[in-house]
């Protein structure tokens, strides 16, 4: 199909529920999209957080070719080696732990919603979460998510959900009731702004949760694989959750969510109820492998940590050249750059430099390079991000 043949096909054929930027990518490498006029992008947030490895990395290719030649799809009433292997890898990597295997985040977070249910036994059911938390949107998942522009039109949401002042544990702990069953939390914001939680409310959290048999659940669906230089951010934290919820960059481009349940209350749900048809196949499984095996042997982390610091030195360098960036915030290869003026236009300005950035809550740049970003690379992106700033001055 011709350019415009694909742009009038999306506005046929495709319900309008994004906002596009009239843009056609037809391959990527690592840290780099081509568009159909072969022009190349310097992608600064791949994927929205699904690529840590950047795109189509050689180990997660492989794996997936390697497994479509041989079986691509069994129910989840069977067994394969490969939903065995990755359960054993994550549970390996985090704490003892069983997983449930779904597809996106928003299922792993429903699938958490549903859990503290049951944990609950029908007597507690609430759940505490924080404003600007975004969890996904599906209906439990959006009535989870402290920001009321992505819930306006789908009234009524579901009941049960308390939203708490983020940061604050004075107003958790008032909000806690004889229904309450967890807290819900991501550890850093994305959605809403790069807003990192403190160590010792998080701290404070665990002691909560503990004290009155809540469950703390943690919402890693962006900041999960290493994402803030430890492979898990909790890990930042000291703490170990009761659930983690995780997606987005696991699969390697693949779509693949997953619900990880401390061990001790992990048989909660029990055969029939809960299930995800495409959750856990054998081709995603290996690639998420893949993703993994990739991070450790490339030793990603340790990357993350060295070209994380140098990029917020950069960042902050910034900060004290132009007035226009109020705060440079964030962990790992995690940055959000806040403005005191609307981030749209220097996203365009940088789109217009062939460089991929995003904008939330109006203000905040979100940068989120591959996990592999290399000095050079990071050098590159800054110096067209400063050419936008001087060009929002004029």
């Amino acid at each position: 199909m011709k350019k415009e043949e694909i742009f009038q096909a999306y506005k046929d054929f495709i319900m309008p529920t994004y906002t596009k930027v009239p843009l056609i990518f037809v391959k990527g490498k690592g840290s780099r999209l081509w568009d159909i006029h072969n022009q190349a992008y310097l992608d600064f947030f791949p994927g929205w957080g699904v690529g840590n490895l950047g795109h189509c990395h050689p180990k997660v290719m492989s794996a997936v070719r390697d497994q479509v030649s041989k079986l691509i799809f069994i129910p989840n009433n069977y067994h394969h080696p490969f939903q065995a292997k990755l359960a054993k890898e994550i549970v390996r990597s985090t704490y003892p732990s069983k997983v449930f295997f779904c597809n996106s985040g928003a299922e792993a977070n429903e699938g958490a919603i549903k859990f503290s249910r049951k944990f609950g036994k029908g007597e507690r059911y609430e759940i505490i979460t924080f404003e600007n938390s975004f969890h996904g949107r599906t209906l439990a998942a959006l009535a989870a998510t402290g920001q009321k522009k992505y819930q306006e039109g789908f009234a009524p949401l579901p009941p049960g959900f308390k939203t708490v002042k983020f940061n604050d544990i004075e107003e958790v702990k008032s909000a806690i009731t004889e229904k309450t069953a967890a807290i819900m939390l991501e550890l850093i914001q994305g959605e809403g702004g790069i807003n990192i939680a403190g160590k010792d409310f998080v701290l404070a959290l665990r002691k909560i949760c503990d004290d009155k048999n809540l469950l703390l659940i943690i919402d890693e669906v962006q900041t999960g694989v290493g994402r803030t230089g430890k492979l898990f951010c909790y890990q930042q934290y000291g703490i170990i959750p009761d659930i983690m919820t995780l997606a987005k960059a696991l699969g390697g481009g693949l779509p693949i969510g997953m619900m990880v349940v401390r061990k001790e209350i992990s048989d909660t749900l029990g055969p029939g109820m809960h299930a995800s048809t495409f959750g856990g196949g054998p081709v995603i499984c290996k690639a998420a492998l893949a993703v993994l095996k990739a991070i450790q042997k490339e030793k990603l982390l340790a990357n993350t940590e060295k070209m994380g610091a140098y990029l917020f030195d950069k960042l902050n360098a910034l900060k004290e050249k132009y007035a226009v960036i109020k705060e440079v915030r964030g962990m790992g290869l995690m940055a959000g750059v806040e403005l005191n003026i609307e981030g749209r236009k220097i996203v365009e300005q940088c789109l217009e430099r062939k460089m991929l950035i995003n904008c939330t809550h109006d203000k905040v740049l979100r940068l989120m390079p591959a996990l592999n970003i290399t000095k050079k690379e990071i050098d590159k992106a800054l110096g067209v991000l400063e050419e936008a700033l001087k060009q929002s001055q004029t």
